[in-house]
């Protein structure tokens, strides 16, 4: 495998003219696209997708994370290996680790997946299942706890290789009957209402505690299932219903389409109790209104309209006081002895046309390289679609670009430039606006997060990878992206200061700081000396000077804080008083040079201190003669570095650091000395 690779890595690195209009790391994530293409042949279990390969977004979280873990740099060869490794994981390990009758539903699987469903393997990995989440499920197994009469449901479903115990409530005991019971293995239910047993010492695995939110699905091209509602939901119309025989004890059965879901009201007098209406359809066109309250509220989330509603045993009751009741005037609720099924609507997947930033932005010089037989030639993909027209784009198989970006897509993901960020001031949520850019366009993102400000240093001119966004449209008709920390699958990856990066010659191309002026907005890892001139008052004539500062700075975000009035520290960035969260670092002005030109940046943080190999803490101890001495003793020390661009175009300002008459457009994000 690293054999094969080793002509393209010299291409990708010459220095011929072209190589400037190219970036080197978007090259590999659309050559390595290629070579797992190419290797991914087989079909597991019928587990492939029409679009062969792992996505771009797949590559790209994969590549970071090798990046992440091997600081100290990667190769082609590792980085190949890991991923081929990682896909054929994803590819094989899921498809044998899955329950049987989970693989076989996914083969057939056309139902869209219902906005607020979780998947068994997330719930495990954050221990935590809110109440209005949806379990998509499949039974996987049906038993009894040894020693008492409590029966267990083995749970699967088709996103997940784990699977999840749930204490079956009692008011379906009679559904798991050996011999006629209709919850066993391989039939599909939806939960809600859910709470998580979560693991503690000595108490084995999560559980799923009791639920009365248990929906049944029903496929009608079953004969067992045609034959269940033939026999017991076909005989009762809405027009059939006697209140007075209802009160009689004579129970109702009855079939339906969903026609339409309120929206969630508020009744009473100190609007304390829910209600949601669901309009029902018999098949004589009769419609009457099936009402939940309270608790109950949270099954509409499981329903769709379109879909068929089996109704066993519902609660009826009268709108109005009559001694001669009609449909008109009666409702049906969700009873204690209720139980429901559902025939789901198969929502059509949603054909999404391959944008037409893939033929400008794909990376021409590689696929040139490759040969125009591994270019993109699709013209649409096939994307999931949920119950509200929300497209999800996590596996689409193409980088995405701003101008991409439409109402109702979610799971997005994109390689982008920031512009610009700052803390939100009116709202008592962690919300930061994050101005991002690319090849296309420009776009403002808000930042949800659970708690604080979690992504360390985050500046101007920083070229980062961010996933998990989502898009919809404003009343105002303004499209609105936002990024939520919480949901699974967000990622904030800033790559101008992954070490990794500029120690893997795979991942980068070798600049001049002379071509700076052309590369504003990119990530460049640039071998140099540097000229520290402090006490040389000619160079310093003529390169400004060197500034080497101590300062204090808000450990969550690495930028400075200052001095309140009351003695408070203060992180304008967080907007927030830091006094237990401040660590030393240095701001430090420098020159880099090297052999076709000179750059005046600045640095903080990290970087700086692997520039002056010396901890903020242990310069400040230093006499203020040695402080003064120290840099010039790193005099044509040479470093590799990423330099970006930080000038921001407002009031003089240059990533939020305000350097007044001496603006410096250049920041160095990532330093490593050369041994």
């Amino acid at each position: 495998m690293g054999s094969s690779a080793s002509p393209m890595l010299i291409d990708a690195n010459d220095r011929d003219g072209k190589v400037g209009e190219e970036d080197a790391f978007l090259e590999f994530v659309e050559y390595a696209r290629s070579v797992l293409s190419s290797e991914d042949k087989l079909e597991f279990d019928g587990m492939v997708d029409d679009n062969t390969g792992p996505g771009w977004s797949w590559i790209v979280s994969r590549i970071l994370r090798c990046c992440i873990t091997y600081s100290s740099g990667v190769t082609a060869a590792i980085l190949l290996s890991e991923l081929s490794q990682a896909w054929n994981e994803h590819q094989r390990a899921g498809a044998s680790r899955r329950p049987q009758c989970a693989v076989q539903l996914k083969r057939k699987h056309r139902r869209t997946r219902l906005s607020n469903t979780v998947t068994i393997d997330s719930i495990y990995e954050k221990n935590f299942l809110s109440a209005n989440s949806i379990l998509e499920a499949v039974v996987v197994n049906v038993f009894v706890l040894p020693g008492t009469n409590i029966f267990m449901l083995s749970l699967g479903d088709i996103w997940s290789s784990s699977t999840i115990d749930l204490y079956l409530h009692r008011r379906y005991y009679d559904l798991v009957d050996s011999q006629n019971g209709i919850l066993k293995q391989g039939r599909e239910i939806f939960l809600t209402g859910c709470c998580l047993r979560t693991m503690t010492e000595g108490s084995g695995y999560p559980r799923l505690l009791p639920t009365e939110y248990l929906v049944i699905l029903l496929d009608e091209d079953q004969d067992e299932d045609a034959m269940l509602l033939g026999a017991q939901f076909c005989s009762d119309s809405f027009s059939s219903i006697s209140l007075d025989a209802f009160k009689d004890g004579t129970s109702y059965s009855f079939y339906a389409r969903i026609e339409s879901i309120g929206s969630l009201e508020l009744q009473g007098k100190f609007s304390s109790l829910q209600r949601t209406q669901i309009t029902l359809v018999d098949n004589d066109g009769v419609k009457i209104n099936f009402l939940l309250w309270g608790e109950q509220v949270i099954l509409a989330n499981i329903f769709s309209v379109g879909s068929m509603l089996a109704l066993d045993r519902p609660f009826i009751a009268s709108t109005i006081d009559s001694s001669t009741e009609t449909v008109e005037e009666l409702c049906l609720e969700y009873g204690s002895a209720t139980q429901l099924y559902l025939v789901p609507f198969i929502h059509h997947e949603e054909q999404v046309c391959v944008a037409s930033t893939q033929g400008r932005y794909h990376g021409s010089r590689m696929l040139n390289a490759l040969g125009e037989s591994q270019a993109p030639t699709v013209s649409q993909v096939t994307l999931p679609c949920d119950s509200r027209g929300s497209i999800d784009f996590s596996h689409y198989p193409f980088r995405q670009f701003v101008v991409d970006l439409r109402d109702k897509m979610s799971s997005i993901s994109l390689y982008v430039v920031v512009k610009d960020i700052f803390r939100e001031r009116n709202t008592t949520e962690n919300i930061y606006s994050l101005t991002i850019e690319d090849a296309t366009g420009v776009v403002s993102v808000k930042l949800h997060f659970v708690g604080s400000w979690s992504l360390g240093r985050l500046g101007i001119g920083n070229m980062i990878y961010i996933c998990g966004l989502t898009c919809y449209m404003t009343t105002r008709k303004r499209l609105e992206v936002s990024w939520f920390e919480k949901d699974v699958g967000s990622q904030v990856v800033n790559l101008s200061s992954l070490p990794a990066l500029i120690n893997s010659s795979c991942l980068h191309k070798l600049s001049c700081l002379s071509d700076l002026s052309i590369k504003a907005n990119a990530t460049h890892a640039i071998t140099c000396s540097f000229s520290i001139l402090v006490i040389c008052h000619v160079r310093l004539n003529q390169i400004e000077h060197c500034h080497v500062d101590t300062r204090l700075s808000h450990a969550l975000c690495g930028n400075f804080v200052n001095d309140r009035p009351d003695g408070q520290l203060e992180c304008n960035f967080c907007c927030c008083t830091c006094d237990k969260e401040v660590i030393h670092s240095f701001l430090l002005k420098i020159t880099l040079a090297d052999e076709n030109a000179k750059v005046f940046a600045w640095c903080t943080g990290q970087t700086a201190t692997e520039l002056l190999q010396i901890s903020p803490v242990e310069f400040y101890e230093l006499p203020e003669e040695e402080q003064a001495m120290y840099p010039s003793s790193l005099e044509n020390e040479e470093f590799m570095v990423a330099i970006v661009n930080c000038k921001r175009e407002i009031n003089g300002l240059c990533n939020g650091l305000n350097l007044g008459h001496d603006p410096v457009m250049w920041e160095i994000t990532c330093a490593l000395k050369c041994e």
